[in-house]
């Protein structure tokens, strides 16, 4: 059987980036949510369900596989690799760092604008650290649209990993309501656009969890 877990989905970045490469995938699948910092969640990490203790995990019979990007990098060998990464290879490089840069980095970003998906702050001041992460994707998202989006609305043209790994970025960015170039912003539309991050965005809806820790 194959199972994804996520999180909460008004604040779970990595959980987003999970589910969406299994949507990706095509696979039928089944899907459970454990809200985080709850009696089940921490039954979960007991009885192995969570054996990382964190979310996402992806289990496909016995296998387990945690982190998202590990979750990509399995469903790509299932089903094969052009569904998540761009064939030309200097697509694919590209893509490739920028999905590795995103995995390891934008500390002050993470930190100072959590995931709250159902938050809007108009006018929400960032710090300089903050700034220079956006700035550096800005930069990241122009490179790869005008060198390789040309075949679509998406970072390479086709939603794929790239489009995952951002994918809670572009929350913050409409969440905390930063400014954007007109490239970055005509991405960031159409990543609010698509119908996997629609149907995201109204599972978020219909939680009626409130964790504090996320909130301003």
């Amino acid at each position: 059987m194959l199972k994804i877990i996520v999180g909460n989905k008004r604040y779970s970045s990595w959980s987003l980036r999970g589910w969406l490469a299994v949507k990706q995938s095509g696979l039928p699948h089944a899907e459970r949510m454990i809200p985080m910092w709850t009696a089940e969640y921490d039954a979960a990490k007991a009885d192995g369900t969570l054996p990382s203790g964190k979310v996402p995990t992806w289990w496909d019979g016995d296998i387990c596989v945690w982190d998202s990007l590990a979750i990509t990098d399995y469903l790509a060998d299932k089903v094969g690799a052009d569904r998540f990464w761009p064939a030309d290879p200097a697509a694919r490089a590209l893509a490739r760092s920028i999905a590795a840069e995103m995995h390891s980095g934008f500390t002050a970003l993470r930190q100072q604008c959590g995931m709250n998906i159902r938050r809007r702050y108009p006018g929400f001041a960032v710090s300089a650290e903050t700034q220079a992460d956006i700035d550096r994707i800005v930069a990241l998202w122009t490179e790869a649209r005008t060198r390789f989006g040309a075949g679509g609305d998406y970072l390479f043209g086709s939603f794929g990993t790239a489009d995952i790994m951002y994918a809670p970025v572009v929350t913050r960015f409409v969440t905390y309501d930063i400014q954007l170039p007109p490239v970055a912003q005509a991405y960031v539309a159409a990543m609010v656009a698509h119908p996997f991050m629609r149907e995201w965005q109204a599972g978020a809806d219909a939680e009626d969890i409130v964790l504090e820790k996320y909130e301003l």
